[in-house]
C-alpha cells in the first residue's frame, strides 16, 4: 500500500465513527513494515474518556499488539493534526513519522480547537487559567530517586 491508502483508511475511519455516532470525527492508523498494527477511532464520549482520541486508541492497540510501549519504526497516520496530547503521545511513543490529513484550522471551523492548549503549555503556572501550583517539592524527589538507584528499571 501506499501513504495515501493508509490515510484515506485513516480518514475513512473517522467518517465510519461519525457516521455510527461512537465518537468525534478523527482516525489514525499505526503501519508498521507495511502492515497496519493498530488503528483507532475517537471514542471520548462513548468511553466517557477524554483521553480516548484516535491517535492514543491506535497507540494503545498498537502497542498491545507489538507487546511493547515502543513504536520504533512505526509511522502513524492521521485523519487529523493531532493534538497536543495525541502528539506528545506520540513522541513517548518514538513513532517515526507522522502524516495527517486534516490541520488544526479545519478542526476548528468543525467546533473542535486546541489552541487554548497551546497557549496554556508555556505560561508560568501561575498565570494558567487552570489552577497549577507545586506541592510537597521535596519529598515528591523521592521516587525519582528511588528510580535512579535502582538496579533493575526498565528505562522508556
Amino acid at each position: 500500500m501506499r501513504r495515501e491508502d493508509y490515510m484515506r483508511r485513516a480518514i475513512s475511519l473517522a467518517a465510519d465513527n461519525v457516521k455510527e455516532k461512537s465518537g468525534g470525527p478523527f482516525g489514525a492508523i499505526i503501519v508498521k513494515d507495511g502492515t497496519i498494527i493498530g488503528s483507532g477511532v475517537n471514542t471520548v464520549t462513548s468511553d466517557n474518556d477524554p483521553t480516548a482520541h484516535a491517535e492514543v486508541n491506535a497507540i494503545r492497540e498498537a502497542c498491545s499488539k507489538l507487546g511493547s510501549f515502543d513504536l520504533q519504526g512505526c509511522t502513524l497516520y492521521t485523519s487529523c493534526e493531532p493534538c497536543p496530547m495525541c502528539l506528545s503521545a506520540a513522541y513517548w511513543a518514538k513513532v517515526d513519522r507522522i502524516f495527517f490529513a486534516a490541520d488544526k484550522v479545519d478542526a476548528k471551523e468543525a467546533g473542535f480547537s486546541d489552541a487554548f492548549i497551546y497557549e496554556e503549555i508555556p505560561l508560568p503556572y501561575s498565570e494558567r487559567s487552570l489552577h497549577t501550583e507545586r506541592l510537597l517539592g521535596e519529598e515528591g524527589k523521592e521516587p525519582f530517586e528511588l528510580w535512579s538507584g535502582s538496579d533493575d528499571k526498565i528505562p522508556y
